[in-house]
């Protein structure tokens, strides 16, 4: 009989809509800017007492193990569950949009689209823009049947113990890692200052696309792409005896893309009309023409 745990429906989907651990995330880490749309205006439903962010990451907490986050390396990054032109790819991630979702009629491209023009639109070099356009490909995860805790939330380094700097950290009780000793101390299987490239994350759509894209763009555009859920890092300074000097040189860059990740939205389209030429000529500059998932 096999072991393979079998995951109920809450379990794998406990959010009304992937935008929920965003919107989330803008509540933990307001900016001082007003954004189009006011923080408070967010999840505006009838009523507004969900917890499903809690057990969201109860589940994550839970199940992102070593263990598990190599399994899915193993069968994710071999890339062999389908190949398609990029703009395909775009059309095939708009299967994500949720009609249950009250803060937005967008589909997910659109979203890619906000965050890639606000990038431009503050005159960042265009390897950048490339990135706010791809940064959430990875969550075509879901499309592949994998739960929302294993595509989205916050990522951390497992392999050795959870700062308690993760969000809701007392659910790390739950997680096995925490009573393996060759896991649960300071450095677990790292060694001091290895650097994050040596450290293996907790699963999700962050390491999904960087490998994915790995080839494709520069390194602080790899980092951005890595690295831009670890909030636990840029915005808390955890692990910092994992980080080596490339590290720390890097997260300026990643901090430069925080907000365009987390403060883009508009409820006003972008006109693909007029953006496409330009888009055409920078998918053609940086990216392959096609994508394997």
């Amino acid at each position: 009989m096999s072991n393979q745990k079998i995951f109920t429906q809450t379990e794998i989907a406990p959010l009304g809509s992937l935008d929920e651990w965003e919107e989330d995330v803008l509540k933990r880490y307001p900016e001082t800017e007003t954004p189009a749309k006011t923080k408070e205006s967010f999840r505006n439903y009838e009523n507004p007492v969900r917890d499903t962010v809690r057990e969201f990451y109860r589940l994550n907490h839970t199940y992102q193990t070593y263990d598990f986050v190599q399994s899915k390396r193993n069968e994710f990054l071999q890339f062999s569950k389908r190949e398609m032109p990029v703009w395909e790819a775009f059309q095939f991630l708009n299967q994500l949009v949720d009609d249950s979702d009250p803060d937005t009629d967008l589909d997910q491209f659109q979203h890619l689209l906000q965050t890639s023009e606000a990038i431009r639109s503050d005159g960042h070099p265009d390897w950048m823009v490339a990135v706010g356009l791809m940064h959430d490909m990875g969550k075509v995860l879901c499309l592949f049947g994998e739960p929302q805790w294993a595509v989205v939330g916050d990522t951390f380094p497992v392999g050795c113990a959870h700062s308690e700097k993760i969000v809701y950290p007392e659910f790390f009780s739950y997680n096995p890692d925490t009573n393996n000793p060759d896991l649960n101390t300071t450095l677990g299987v790292y060694k001091p200052n290895c650097g994050l490239r040596n450290v293996t994350m907790s699963w999700g759509h962050d390491e999904y696309v960087y490998q994915m894209l790995k080839h494709s763009l520069p390194e602080p555009g790899l980092y951005m792409l890595r690295y831009h859920s670890f909030y636990a890092w840029h915005r808390e300074g955890a692990y910092d005896y994992l980080l080596d000097d490339h590290d720390r040189e890097m997260l300026r860059w990643v901090k430069l893309f925080n907000p365009y990740d987390l403060y883009s939205k508009n409820p006003v389209p972008p006109d693909w009309t007029k953006l496409r030429p330009y888009y055409e000529e920078l998918v053609g500059k940086y990216l392959p023409s096609t994508l394997k998932f």
